[in-house]
């Protein structure tokens, strides 16, 4: 046998990957090669290079679901190559998807979960788009039934996220964000009602605000636009951003009203992929009732192999998400929801409290199910200077692998940084205590190596400019 025979037997050994001729070399990084490679010695190269992102599990920035039973990974799997919008070929898909769209109806009080509309996504902020569009729409059709024009939109809503920018950026609507001032942190009645004027097409509360994770008065700014409306005559619609807190006030909040128990509230977003449990790329929009959703919204596409109705901005994409998200419903049920993001409620509140006894740290939100998500988040105490900055201590946790991240609050509360911590299934107790430990090493650490930047007053009260 030839030595260039024998070097090819040992290329394709399973015991010698890593002696292989392939991985000789550094794999290209800016052109297609030329030839093939074996499968596993490209999986090999591509597997120790994801070594280098962080574990996803210590990631606390993150609304996103990172942990998921071994029947949603074998699902996924099954469900690779069904294509969510081809619901001609996978008719099965569909109807799972259809189920869901009812589940989550009834879940949040429609009064016809049975026909209402509403779809999947790849995500909350595609379902948010879908139900900011349905405001524009209506409000245009208003318009022009009047005989007024039409060309100067604007929306209102709290401190959002940037998917609330995009589509106020994109669709040219004015977006009057409320901004932070003082002790207040989320939209207000009062705020929202100067906002309002005839060119408004809705108000935007959102259930787990970004920044703080709180639940904006979802029913007391509707009971102000109600009496707007009285005085006015000017009838704005809302709509609801529930990425988070759709999944679970229902569960641990069903007293509060925020849904479809709110005749204003025309619709409402939330991401499966955060605390619905599903894997990622999943996101939902359900109207209150079908004539909530303008007919220019609806396209009907036949050439899939039948009459498809289709609404999502997105067209190809993943049926696994969707189908895994029903199995959540099957297997959990509303006792399972309840029981998990319990446990999260309470994780959240332990570390608040730990947090505090740090000393350094004053709490702004401490995980309440009442009021929020579950998660927490904090500053520095007015005139303590720890030695170091929020952004040092995040630093110093991301040295062990965690992801806590520090970041200053928008609009007229920039000055302020804080640190957050979102608690989703699979942050166990016993996680939150090897964090605590980790979090008093830092500060041990900070103890005697104090960082030697000079803070100003505002620094040193946890503000940044």
């Amino acid at each position: 046998m030839s030595s260039q025979n024998r070097d090819t037997i040992r290329d394709m050994m399973d015991d010698e990957v890593y002696a292989s001729s392939d991985l000789s070399s550094a794999m290209p990084k800016d052109q297609m090669p030329q030839q093939e490679r074996s499968s596993r010695h490209v999986y090999s190269a591509i597997h120790d290079e994801l070594m280098l992102d962080g574990n996803s599990r210590q990631n606390l920035a993150t609304f996103c679901q990172t942990w998921a039973e071994p029947e949603v990974h074998q699902l996924m799997d099954e469900c690779m190559d069904k294509n969510m919008v081809d619901k001609d070929e996978y008719p099965q898909t569909a109807e799972i998807e259809r189920r869901c769209v009812r589940m989550l109806a009834a879940l949040w009080n429609s009064p016809d979960a049975t026909n209402t509309s509403g779809c999947s996504t790849t995500g909350s902020s595609e379902a948010a788009m879908l139900g900011g569009m349905a405001m524009k729409r209506a409000w245009e059709a208003n318009r022009k039934a009047a005989g007024k024009p039409y060309d100067k939109p604007n929306l209102i809503t709290g401190p959002v996220q940037v998917c609330w920018h995009k589509f106020a950026r994109y669709w040219d609507i004015e977006l009057r964000e409320i901004p932070m001032e003082g002790d207040r942190m989320i939209m207000s009645p009062e705020e929202v009602v100067r906002r309002c004027d005839e060119n408004t097409i809705g108000v935007v509360p959102t259930l787990g605000v970004t920044f703080t994770c709180q639940y904006e008065p979802v029913k007391a700014v509707a009971d102000a636009l109600d009496q707007l409306q009285q005085e006015t005559g000017l009838d704005i619609r809302m709509h609801v951003d529930g990425a988070s807190g759709g999944f679970l006030a229902p569960f641990c909040a069903p007293d509060l009203e925020w849904d479809f128990r709110i005749p204003r509230v025309k619709s409402i977003n939330t991401s499966g992929h955060k605390f619905g449990l599903a894997p990622l790329g999943v996101g939902w929009v359900i109207w209150r009732d079908a004539s909530d959703l303008p007919e220019e919204e609806i396209f009907w596409v036949n050439y899939l192999g039948g009459n498809m109705k289709d609404i999502a901005l997105n067209f190809s994409r993943p049926g696994g998400p969707v189908v895994c998200q029903y199995y959540n419903f099957l297997r959990l049920g509303r006792e399972g929801y309840r029981r998990i993001h319990a446990a999260c409620y309470e994780t959240a509140q332990y570390l608040a409290a730990e947090i505090e006894k740090l000393g350094p740290f004053e709490m702004i939100y401490s995980g309440d199910m009442a009021s929020g998500i579950p998660a927490l988040c904090w500053k520095v105490k007015q005139g303590v200077d720890p030695g170091f900055t929020l952004y040092d201590f995040a630093d110093r946790l991301r040295a062990r692998g965690w992801q806590v991240p520090a970041y200053s609050l928008p609009a007229d509360q920039q000055q302020m940084v804080i640190q957050r911590i979102l608690v989703r299934h699979g942050v166990s107790r016993d996680l939150g205590e090897l964090l605590m430990e980790d979090m008093k090493r830092a500060i041990d650490h900070f103890e005697k190596h104090p960082v030697h930047t000079p803070l100003s007053e505002s620094e040193a009260s946890g503000f940044r400019h």
